[in-house]
C-alpha cells in the first residue's frame, strides 16, 4: 500500500507545474452545461495578515465525515493548507512537499502541533479528503498519528470565512481553481503568525514557523535566543541565519571575557603572599 502511494504522488508530481497560481486550464470556456460558474471577483493573490485571528467557531466535515469545530483541532500551532483535493496540479506539490519534510520536524504530530489541509472547494466530499489522506500519510513511509493531519471539507459560507480571515484569495474556472500556492501557520489561539510559499519546504523553515506559534507556551529565552538568531526574509519567504548579528555578539563577549580575565589576574598578581616575614 505505502509503496502504491508513492508512486501516485510520484506521477501527479511529474506533471507541469506553475508556483504561483493554479487552473487546469484557465483560458478554457466552460463546458456546456457546467453547473460551476466562473467567478468574477478579486484576483487570485495572498494578503498578509499577520496577527490577525482565524475564526475558530467555523465547523467543517473531517475525513470521516463528522463535523468539527475548527477550534477543537487548532489546539496548538498548526499548519493550514488551502488546497483543493481534486487538483491535479500544484495542490498535489504542496502537500507533498510537506509530507516529505515533516518526519524530519522534532516536534510530536498530533500533540505538539498539527497539520490541517482545508479544501476550498465546497463541492468536495469527505470522501475525496479521505482518500488523499491516506495517500500522503502512505508516502511518507514512517508511523505518522492519524490526528496529526486533517483532511477537511465544507460549505462556502464557511470557507469563505476562514480564507477572507487569511486573505487567501481564489477563483473558480469551471471545476478548476486560480489559487496562490501558500500556507499559513497559526498559533493555538488562531493567530496568524507567518505565511510560507511555494511547494517546496525545509526542516528549518517549518521548525522556526512552529516554534513561532508556540508563542508563551515555549521557554521565553529559547524563543528570544532563536529570534535573535534567525529572522523571516519577506522577499526569500524563509529564515535566514543573523550572520552579522550573532558573529557580532560573539565578539562582544569574546573581548568581554578577555577583559574581565586580565582584570582578575592582577588582582591576584596584588595579592600579598601568605608567607611569614620576619625582622
Amino acid at each position: 500500500m505505502r509503496c502504491v502511494a508513492t508512486i501516485l504522488l510520484t506521477t501527479l508530481m511529474l506533471f507541469p507545474f506553475h508556483a504561483g497560481a493554479h487552473s487546469e486550464d484557465a483560458s478554457q470556456k466552460l463546458r456546456a452545461g457546467d453547473p460551476f460558474p466562473q467567478d468574477e471577483g478579486p484576483a487570485a493573490g495572498v494578503d498578509e495578515h499577520l496577527g490577525a485571528k482565524i475564526p475558530l467557531d467555523t465547523t467543517f466535515r473531517d475525513e470521516t465525515g463528522k463535523t468539527v469545530r475548527l477550534g477543537d483541532l487548532i489546539t496548538g500551532p498548526t499548519i493550514i493548507l488551502p488546497v483543493y483535493y481534486s487538483c491535479t496540479n500544484v495542490c498535489n506539490y504542496l502537500q507533498g512537499g510537506l509530507a516529505r519534510v515533516l518526519p524530519a520536524i522534532k516536534y510530536r504530530p498530533g500533540t505538539e502541533y498539527r497539520v490541517i489541509s482545508l479544501s476550498f472547494d465546497e463541492s468536495e466530499t469527505p470522501q475525496l479528503a479521505a482518500r488523499y489522506k491516506r495517500m500522503y500519510l502512505t508516502s511518507m513511509n514512517v508511523p505518522f498519528p492519524e490526528d496529526g493531519w486533517r483532511f477537511l471539507t465544507g460549505d462556502a459560507a464557511n470557507i469563505q470565512r476562514v480564507t477572507a480571515a487569511a486573505g487567501y484569495r481564489f477563483q473558480r474556472r469551471g471545476r478548476d481553481f486560480i489559487h496562490p500556492v501558500a500556507s499559513l501557520v497559526v498559533a493555538g489561539d488562531g493567530t496568524i503568525v507567518r505565511y510560507l510559499y511555494g511547494t517546496t519546504f525545509l526542516p528549518k523553515d517549518v521548525t522556526l514557523a512552529l516554534l513561532e506559534a508556540r508563542g508563551g507556551k515555549a521557554g521565553a529565552s529559547i524563543r528570544k535566543v532563536m529570534e535573535f538568531c534567525f529572522s523571516f526574509d519577506p522577499a526569500g519567504k524563509t529564515y535566514v541565519f543573523n550572520l552579522l548579528r550573532v558573529s557580532a555578539t560573539v565578539v562582544i563577549l569574546c573581548a568581554g571575557g578577555f577583559l574581565a580575565f586580565l582584570l582578575a589576574g592582577g588582582r591576584k598578581r596584588k595579592r600579598p603572599g601568605n608567607g611569614d616575614e620576619r625582622g
